[in-house]
């Protein structure tokens, strides 16, 4: 058996390292990637309260974070959580020494043009070459009808070494409320390298139509926010990365035929926060165990309707009311430990946890915006 995974970014190569650490898998498995943004400029962050199977890709783990909210700056403990850093580059060295040996992994630069075929007979087009697939596993083509966007998260980073220390090198800060607010609800994220040299992060949540925080906006808020808020009197670019991310809170059809949807097309980036890493490693795993013990790769958890409809009323409120964004963080931050909030954006709490944490926030708004998503 012989499957094609499309795209060779996080969700490729978390999918094929799942692949060549299940045991019971023997098939062959063609990842396919074009090269068209290199794995030495991305790097994903995330959180996670075990142990993984491809921690060896790990560049770095905190366990506190700072966050500055309300007009306050805290430090908290992570509980039995871990922030993560795991670089593009550490990400495909680990995939490829874990699949190569096994003599059944092929990675493969070229473009995935489209898939045709009926079930069972299904080829993937790579540069008008057809390679013969059972299922294939897609990260670039995306499902026909995707869910509408609820927002777009809009970021631009920029890697910085400053001429005197200004970073604390044991905390990232996860938002930091600090920056302008005219136009979409935005915050700052700075993830440390050394007490010099940190990725400085403009995260916004713009509405899903309409104009967008230009480069020189967030620029300027970055430099902002360097020099008035960290104090930072001089700083050199190191590297520069920029991109508008669709979120939304619907439901994906994942599947078409032969064609499992993986990564961003399938659903993976959390609605709410715009995270994927965590996800995408939890439904590696599960593909994996789906495809060796019911030889198809469909017998998956099933998505939480209840969490979908939170994201997509966060969403809703904060393009519309953005000022609303800070009260929420504020709500699900405001206790000794960061672990409760994390544990509620895992979609691991109970209905009653969900009320505690999120005492504070505008209940009203918050129902209104949930009434309006059940009725579309």
């Amino acid at each position: 058996m012989t499957v094609v995974v499309a795209g060779g970014g996080l969700s490729g190569l978390a999918l094929a390292g799942h692949l060549a650490l299940e045991p019971r898998w023997h098939g062959r498995v063609v990842v396919v990637d074009d090269g068209r943004r290199p794995l030495d400029t991305v790097a994903w962050s995330s959180w996670a309260d075990r142990p993984g199977p491809l921690d060896a890709a790990v560049s770095s783990a905190f366990d506190r974070v700072r966050v500055h909210v309300d007009g306050r700056t805290r430090t908290l403990p992570l509980g039995r959580y871990r922030y993560l850093v795991v670089r593009g580059t550490d990400l495909d060295r680990v995939v490829r020494a874990l699949a190569l040996p096994l003599g059944r992994f092929d990675f493969r630069r070229g473009h995935v043009d489209r898939v045709v075929g009926p079930p069972g007979r299904t080829r993937v087009v790579v540069d008008g070459e057809e390679v013969a697939a059972r299922w294939v596993f897609d990260s670039v083509l995306g499902p026909p009808e995707p869910p509408p966007v609820d927002a777009r998260l809009v970021f631009r980073g920029r890697r910085v070494r400053t001429a005197r220390p200004v970073f604390d090198p044991e905390a990232p800060t996860l938002f930091d409320f600090r920056t302008s607010r005219a136009g979409p609800a935005a915050f700052v994220h700075v993830l440390p390298f050394s007490a010099t040299e940190a990725l400085v992060e403009h995260t916004a949540f713009a509405p899903p139509h309409g104009p967008l925080p230009g480069v020189d906006v967030q620029r300027a808020a970055l430099a902002e926010h360097l020099a008035d808020v960290l104090g930072a009197a001089e700083w050199e670019v190191l590297h520069e990365e920029g991109a508008v991310l669709p979120l939304s809170a619907g439901a994906v059809p994942r599947r078409r035929g032969d064609v499992l949807a993986i990564g961003t097309p399938g659903g993976m980036v959390k609605a709410s926060t715009g995270y994927s890493y965590q996800r995408v490693q939890r439904d590696s795993a599960a593909v994996a165990r789906s495809l060796v013990e019911h030889g198809h790769p469909f017998d998956l958890p099933a998505e939480s309707a209840r969490h979908r409809l939170f994201d997509g009323a966060l969403l809703d409120v904060v393009t519309r009311e953005p000022r609303q964004l800070e009260r929420a963080f504020a709500a699900l931050f405001r206790g000794c430990s960061a672990e409760p909030a994390l544990r509620f954006l895992d979609e691991r709490t109970s209905f009653a946890q969900e009320g505690r944490l999120v005492t504070g926030m505008p209940v009203g708004v918050y129902l209104r915006a949930i009434r309006r998503r059940m009725r579309e």
